[in-house]
């Protein structure tokens, strides 16, 4: 295989993921089998599912340590080479009727795949570099869910024919031919671990070093790894959202299990409950190759609060609706093609935004975390399941989806203002000239004009893919709730407002801001305020007056910044301007009014036409540094109300 190649991991991984759920669905449809409390059912059901998960929240920070002591496809090899006395352990508790050792294997399981998971989830940067992470990702992630299917399914079938045998013939000393007598079922996983043996010693790969060392006890490592994760902006969002995922798949799929052979639910054998994870798994897996490719070219990220609210719109269906078993499958493989939508953007957007080494410890975090999400899954299906019966759980799934994608939008800096545009787009129509000749490859300082209350919005949508730090009225970090977060997720800092402070202590607050935004700047950050510090009096008429920052900081421009102007044409008359009031409008009533009005007045009404021209204004701003302040302030008012009025 070339060294580039995901197709050995691929196997690698695929032979892994369909024993452990062979191995799974084998011990939960047995254990049930051993079983005849319904109840008692569901909760042995929640201690199998458990016991594969348990050990990912308590040896993920050791998987992290042997990636700084091993090669990463040594991990593997030894992790398959584990596998094959794993599964005569299961093995025996087949043989001998024992649910606790059945479960013990599926705990031993659990242990191995967790040993070794950030490992193999590290080689696909390792293996195709940082322009085909999508696409590894994607893949993975397919096969891993072709595992998942075809390990539930042939679970499901095994199961159902517990004592199908294959006969092997043997030399005898006799004319009589006689035959070595295997269980299927033996066979079969002691096949899936030999062949995910052989396929691990085919990967190759230019592996990246990690000389990292942190510690192994679980509440230490995730504490330290969450602060870690603080450091990259929404990093934490990111892997709490997908940890919800995980633990709604979790959820489904225990709760499918059940309500499958439930007499009130579906009332299906073995086979049909294994065709109904059959359809989940096609449809993810469906899923996860398209966006594999998609996600390469659109930031589907961005798509998290539709794809996750039609998840929540198809469970809904699914609990309110009476189908038949049919038609149950068929709007369930349209879940599972969305929720591979919802999923995939999150694992690329992890690999993309942790560089390096560190990696590795973001993996094993991520693998702690969202195996917590799915222990408390085991735990929340058994009570929900217990108190309101076998299809309670497709009801809660719903509400998560409904909740978790909005809240995530407003923790993710890109992924608000990319729903904004598309919010903004329903009322404003924006023209913008000038955006792309401006090089964001550099530090940005923005200073736009302030027509309304609403264009920090729209300047900040349309730097969407460009993170600008905000100067921000403090008077906003204390209204409400929703605007301090959103602040927050913008990274914005808040400034004083100078009328109300004494001309001496005004110009010390505002020699501080100067040097906040020069030290953000000097870092390498961008940055947007608004130099007249208020929204405008008349109509499109900018008045900057005596203020200095902008004529503080363009005067010592740190090396390399470019200087960003932006004139926004259009706003004056709307609800955010002040055509017609003494004063600002208040944010909280303009909010809950434009809310209602956006629902129900602007789908039926011309969208607002808002121009917007953007120009680096680098050289002009020096030249006009070695002014007065005054000067500096007059020539930069004319930039902004050049044109008149529109």
């Amino acid at each position: 295989m070339k060294n580039n190649s995901f197709l050995p991991l691929y196997v690698t991984n695929f032979f892994g993921t369909l024993n452990d759920n062979f191995l799974k669905t084998l011990a939960s449809f047995t254990v049930i089998g051993w079983l005849s409390d319904e109840r008692v059912k569901s909760v042995a059901m929640g201690v199998t599912a458990g016991a594969l998960v348990l050990p990912y929240i308590l040896c993920s920070p050791l998987a992290d340590r042997l990636t700084a002591v091993f090669p990463k496809r040594r991990i593997v090899r030894f992790a398959k080479w584990a596998e094959l006395p794993i599964m005569a352990v299961a093995i025996a508790g087949f043989a001998l009727h024992s649910p606790w050792l059945v479960i013990g294997a599926v705990l031993l399981m659990g242990l191995q795949s967790s040993l070794y998971s950030p490992a193999k989830y590290a080689l696909v940067r390792d293996i195709g570099g940082e322009a085909r992470i999508s696409t590894g990702m994607g893949g993975m992630e397919g096969v891993s869910f072709l595992g998942v299917l075809m390990g539930t399914v042939a679970g499901a079938i095994v199961a159902d024919h517990a004592n199908l045998f294959i006969e092997v013939p043997r030399m005898s000393a006799s004319d009589a031919t006689t035959y070595y007598v295997y269980n299927l079922r033996n066979v079969l996983l002691l096949v899936f671990a030999a062949l995910g043996l052989v396929a691990s010693y085919t990967v190759h790969a230019k592996e990246e070093l990690n000389h990292a060392l942190h510690a192994i006890n679980p509440i230490r490592y995730i504490a330290r790894a969450y602060r870690m994760a603080g450091r990259y902006d929404g990093l934490n969002a990111v892997i709490f959202t997908l940890s919800v995922f995980w633990w709604g798949a979790a959820m489904l799929q225990m709760g499918l299990l059940v309500y499958g052979k439930a007499e009130t639910g579906l009332n299906l054998d073995a086979k049909g409950t294994g065709a109904l994870l059959c359809a989940a798994a096609v449809g993810i897996v469906a899923g996860q190759i398209v966006v594999g490719f998609v996600d390469k070219k659109r930031f589907l990220l961005g798509a998290t609060l539709l794809t996750g609210w039609i998840a929540a719109a198809l469970l809904g269906v699914l609990y309110f609706v009476p189908l038949s078993p049919m038609w149950f499958g068929i709007v369930l493989g349209l879940l599972a093609f969305d929720l591979g939508f919802f999923k995939l953007p999150f694992d690329a957007e992890i690999q993309k935004v942790v560089k390096g080494p560190k990696l590795n410890t973001m993996l094993a975090y991520f693998n702690q975390v969202s195996f917590l999400f799915m222990l408390a899954a085991s735990g929340c299906y058994a009570l929900v399941s217990w108190a309101f019966g076998p299809k309670a759980f497709l009801l809660l799934l719903a509400v998560v989806f409904l909740v978790a994608p909005f809240l995530f939008v407003f923790c993710y800096r890109s992924v608000l203002l990319c729903v904004g545009r598309w919010v903004f787009a329903w009322r404003y129509r924006v023209e913008i000239d000038g955006l792309k000749s401006v090089a964001q490859d550099k530090p940005l300082l923005v200073l736009p004009n302030h027509p309304a209350m609403v264009d920090p919005m729209l300047v900040g949508v349309a730097f969407w893919k460009t993170p600008l730090k905000p100067l921000s009225d403090e008077s906003f970090f204390h209204t409400g709730i929703v605007a301090p977060h959103v602040l927050k997720t913008l990274g914005a800092v808040a400034v004083p407002d100078l009328r109300k402070h004494a001309t001496s202590k005004g110009a010390t607050i505002a020699r501080g801001l100067g040097d906040i935004v020069k030290s953000t700047l000097e870092d390498g950050g961008n940055v947007i305020f608004y130099p007249s510090g208020h929204i405008q009096t008349e109509q499109e008429h900018e008045e900057i007056g005596t203020r200095q920052l902008a004529y503080n900081i363009c005067g010592d421009l740190p090396e390399g910044v470019r200087v960003v102007g932006v004139r926004t044409r259009g706003l004056w008359g709307s609800i955010w301007s002040r055509k017609g009031r003494k004063t600002s409008p208040s944010f909280v009533p303009t909010f809950v009014k434009s809310v209602f009005l956006w629902f129900f007045w602007a789908p039926f009404v011309p969208r607002r036409r808002v121009t917007m021209h953007v120009e680096d204004m680098t050289d002009r701003v020096k030249e006009w540094s070695k002014l007065t302040r005054l000067e500096f302030n007059r020539k930069l008012e004319e930039w902004y109300n050049e044109g008149g009025v529109v």
